[in-house]
């Protein structure tokens, strides 16, 4: 008698031969992984994982600089949208729009505006051109707030520190810290007792001329004279709104048009912050703007300064 072949055995051969062929893959490729990863934690055991690095300087982790404070990086709220009269025109202009959300990295910037006396010392060493205040009181208060140098010659006095006027963005931001306050010490309207200004007709308040330096309290980040006694420099080129400005204006560390240039076509004026001895006190907010030609030559103005600087490697104290 014989046995019909139907093939049935041979395929069951196949399919179990297939079948130890993809289980051995799989355990193979279990094992692969599993020694992967038994490397892999041997490895983090034996090197530390570096923690990402923080996005801004941290102001503590910076030994005291002399005469400066640390700005910490981060937002602010610049400008507003209110509508205001300049100064030496008068014309109604809405130059501080758009109120918006900056992002800045972490500065110094000077405590105290910069002297008569400072100045002067920088002239006698040769590294800083001769600038003599039409104010004789000036010159008889080396104390007071350095007045009427050009903004070039602030811009030398900085670099002769080492150091760079700020930019606008840096200066509002010192002044009115990340949540968009009116003024260093929060929104109330200043009096004589936060702030040297105009107040009530009487310019100085009573004194006719500027104070010493640091003469009302220190506000946000330890500064004084943020507001009031002498306008300040700042790097930036006005512009008649931020708007127009453009790109140059927003972003992170915005520098004004032509990212503060020498020479920058369409624009003629500087930035000048913070009020001063001869105005009232609403000229003293700190999102306040004042164009004014660099050269003091289309028209003279008694403004002072203060510098700043980036954070440097030699900045961080030691571990």
């Amino acid at each position: 008698m014989r046995f019909q072949e139907t093939g049935n055995g041979g395929d069951a051969i196949t399919i179990l031969t297939a079948c130890n062929s993809m289980l051995f893959g799989i355990m193979r490729k279990s094992a692969i992984l599993f020694i992967s990863l038994i490397i892999f934690m041997v490895n983090c055991r034996e090197k530390k994982m570096e923690p990402p690095k923080p996005k801004y300087v941290d102001c503590n982790t910076l030994k005291p600089v002399s005469g400066m404070k640390c700005i910490p990086g981060g937002f602010l709220i610049r400008g507003s949208e209110l509508t205001v009269t300049k100064l030496d025109t008068f014309k109604k202009i809405k130059d501080e729009s758009p109120q918006s959300k900056i992002e800045l990295s972490t500065f110094l910037i000077d405590t105290y505006e910069v002297t008569y006396g400072e100045y002067v010392e920088c002239m006698n060493s040769g590294g800083c051109s001769k600038s003599t205040p039409h104010y004789n009181w000036v010159k008889r208060h080396p104390t007071y707030p350095m007045l009427g140098q050009t903004w070039f010659q602030a811009r030398e006095f900085c670099r002769w520190k080492g150091k760079r006027l700020p930019t606008e963005s840096e200066w509002e931001k010192a002044a009115r810290g990340e949540k968009g306050d009116k003024y260093p010490w929060g929104n109330t309207e200043p009096t004589c007792k936060e702030a040297i200004v105009n107040y009530k007709g009487k310019k100085g308040c009573g004194t006719g001329i500027t104070h010493q330096v640091g003469s009302r309290p220190a506000y946000r980040y330890g500064l004084y004279d943020m507001a009031g006694n002498a306008h300040e420099w700042v790097n930036d080129w006005y512009s008649e709104s931020y708007t127009r400005c453009g790109e140059a204006c927003f972003g992170k560390d915005p520098k004004g048009p032509c990212d503060g240039a020498d020479n920058c076509p369409g624009y003629k004026e500087r930035v000048v912050k913070g009020g001063s001895w001869y105005w009232p006190p609403d000229k003293a907010r700190s999102s306040w703007r004042r164009p004014h030609d660099p050269h003091q030559k289309t028209r003279y103005h008694h403004f002072g300064f203060r510098c700043a600087r980036d954070i440097q490697n030699t900045d961080y104290i030691k571990q």
